[in-house]
């Protein structure tokens, strides 16, 4: 099918429109698909037309009620990812750029509060079109690029019409202030995953040295993310490039390749980002003979003195794992071996034999083809999945869902690293080597081999590489856990966390929601016992000595209700204000959300550790719908207060407790 004619005028083009949108709405599937792709193809023209963006904004309500996006990844807006959004603006055919377009002009409708959708927040629907901003700066230029210039049917300038109205109804003036604080945003949570946090940087380096673009220069937080990926140390202050680098070393002694190192320690630890340039400096200290150069690669990798004890323990394995795995295309694993050591988790003397087994392990070819369709064959794929171990032990609360339906595999992936990383390196052999992953429900084996798909029908491919070996098993096995409960009085997670997830889970179990009915009972009761368990002053001022996996129910900006969600309780704590503060590990790929009612979760600013979301103990509570808890150990459930109490019911039945039924 040919693009609509681009000369009639846009009226024309909108009556075309809004006729075919009618018929989409009406139409049965075998005619559906056809009308869709004519739908889209109209878009794109109107798109491309002076005054075409206002046009289809307008009409959002109208095209997503008539299905454009229905059965498409674009139906589910908050699982879309930026990276793969600007690939299909500036790469795809009319139709996928038009689907895109009208996906985008949606979510900004969103995002203003002039459209409500169920399935995203404004917030993330904002976070997600900076983020597509920032990786389309090169169009702040108002220059096309070659590129663009040749898409056929004038898609290069209907894309470009469509980011400039983004840029105007998101602020234009201050888009290269807001992309860094969102970039800044990002990184305080270090996140495994960098890869768009990078093309994000390079389109901020972009627009502080294009002399065509106006840019605040003076940004000295802009300059700071820039520098560490690009010009970390003297040695690569001007961006010379590896190779170029890499000659720049071997001519340097021992005082100024202390001097390099010490800048990358320093940029890394400052961003969570490791340069490339930092890969070839280990390499090359690695190289020296005699070993010259071992006594920099502790101060390259910013240890203190718990990495460097840890370090000198394990010096072969640490070398070996620089050896086998530091390369330019995984110069990300460099972080994840600094934190690794700076934990210690090198003292767990099974750690440490799980990664000799981990270096020298061969993988499958069906696990060797999934990687290399992921990480690309600029290295073996052992060397990918070998850094994506380091960056999990390294980073437990740094992985992220993705589009990845399957919260409970994600938050295992982050336990086992944190408690039992043993465990995890034996996980990952298993899928890794073997195609199978094996385990018991109360007490009957389980292999994930010959399982049907669980939650995730599809493999997932927008995430770090250990989450692309395991995350399937462990989807396929949490489902059959669920199917091997058959029919219980109680919600399914009672039984399946402490047999999916570990001894630490307690066997306790509240819900507050009946499951078979829906109805909310003792919803006090439920939030009273909440507090006996996990408030200091309520429970003998008892850590939380373990991760505890917990349901919330999640809401959008204006506290309606979205759905239940899985998330890990890490610790409760007083925070620097004095406020008591449940501090969680939510594997979204982005813990700051906004739940309503100014129910806003941070990720830094209230002693968050990186990683970490937190929310005042109350508003957490008013969102909690399931938790586990030890059984034998009894808090004061007494002394909670009643007023404390109808507030957190109160906040509860006014957002997402309006679904459900009172009893």
């Amino acid at each position: 099918m040919t693009m609509p004619n681009d000369n009639r005028d846009l009226a024309t083009l909108l009556d075309t429109f809004d006729a075919k949108l009618a018929q989409l709405g009406n139409a049965d599937e075998d005619t559906r698909k056809d009308l869709k792709s004519d739908v889209l193809q109209h878009a794109a023209a109107i798109l491309a037309s002076d005054g075409g963006p206002q046009a289809l904004y307008e009409r959002v309500a109208q095209y997503e009620s008539a299905g454009v996006f229905a059965h498409s990844d674009w139906g589910r807006p908050a699982i879309l990812q930026p990276a793969l959004a600007v690939r299909s603006l500036r790469q795809g055919d009319a139709v996928l750029t038009a689907m895109e377009a009208l996906s985008e002009l949606r979510l900004l409708a969103v995002a203003r509060g002039d459209y409500r959708h169920r399935g995203i927040t404004a917030e993330r629907a904002r976070n997600f079109l900076t983020q597509v901003m920032a990786l389309n700066l090169d169009l702040l230029s108002g220059t096309l690029s070659e590129a663009d210039r040749e898409r056929p049917d004038q898609l290069g300038v209907a894309v470009q019409a469509l980011y400039h109205y983004q840029l105007e109804h998101m602020g234009y003036e201050s888009i290269l202030d807001s992309l860094v604080a969102e970039v800044w945003r990002i990184l305080a949570q270090r996140p495994i995953q960098v890869d768009d946090v990078r093309q994000m940087v390079i389109q901020i380096a972009t627009c502080l040295y294009d002399p065509a673009i106006e840019s605040t220069s003076g940004n000295d937080d802009a300059r700071r993310l820039v520098e560490s990926l690009f010009a970390p140390s003297p040695g690569c202050a001007e961006d010379p490039g590896v190779a170029v680098y890499a000659e720049r070393l071997q001519a340097m002694d021992y005082e100024a390749l202390t001097t390099e190192a010490l800048g990358f320690a320093r940029a890394m630890h400052d961003t969570g980002l490791a340069s490339v340039y930092h890969a070839v400096l280990l390499r090359h200290l690695r190289g020296l003979p005699d070993g010259s150069g071992d006594a920099l690669i502790p101060i390259a990798l910013g240890l203190s003195q718990t990495g460097q004890d840890a370090l000198l323990c394990y010096r072969q394995l640490v070398h070996t794992l620089i050896d086998e795995t530091v390369f330019v295309e995984t110069a990300q694993a460099i972080y994840g071996l600094a934190l690794l050591l700076e934990r210690g988790v090198l003292f767990s003397t099974p750690v440490a034999a799980g990664l000799w087994r981990q270096i020298g392990l061969k993988l499958s070819p069906a696990t060797e083809d999934n990687i290399r369709m992921v990480c690309g064959e600029a290295q073996p794929p052992r060397v990918f999945l070998l850094a994506g171990v380091l960056g999990l032990l390294g980073q437990p609360l740094g992985v992220g869902q993705g589009n990845n339906p399957t919260c409970q595999s994600v938050i295992g992936l982050s336990m086992w690293a944190d408690n039992d990383p043993d465990y995890l390196l034996q996980l990952v052999t298993w899928a890794a080597r073997d195609d199978e992953v094996l385990t018991r429900f109360e007490g009957e084996p389980i292999s994930s081999k010959g399982l049907a798909a669980g939650l995730a029908k599809e493999a997932p491919l927008d995430v770090d590489p250990v989450s692309l070996v395991l995350v399937p098993h462990l989807d396929r096995l949490y489902i059959e856990m669920g199917r091997l409960c058959g029919e219980r009085d109680n919600d399914l997670h009672r039984w399946i966390n402490p047999e999916f997830y570990g001894w630490w889970v307690g066997q306790g179990f509240a819900v507050v929601a009946d499951p078979k009915t829906g109805a909310i009972g003792d919803h006090a009761g439920f939030v009273r016992h909440f507090y006996a368990c996990y408030h200091p002053y309520y429970n003998g001022n008892v850590p939380v000595i373990h991760s505890q996996p917990a349901g919330i129910a999640v809401t959008d900006s204006a506290a309606r209700y979205v759905g239940r969600h899985a998330i890990a309780i890490l610790r409760v704590a007083l925070d620097p204000d004095g406020d008591m503060r449940v501090y969680f590990f939510n594997p979204n790929n982005d813990s700051g959300q906004d739940w309503g009612q100014g129910i806003v979760t941070t990720t830094e600013g209230h002693g968050e550790l990186p990683g970490e979301a937190s929310l005042p103990f109350a508003e957490f509570a008013s969102r909690l719908f399931v938790y586990h808890y030890d059984p034998l150990e009894h808090g004061n459930a007494d002394r909670v207060s009643d007023e404390e109490l109808e507030r957190i019911v109160t906040l509860a039945y006014d957002s997402w407790g309006k679904e459900f039924d009172v009893e």
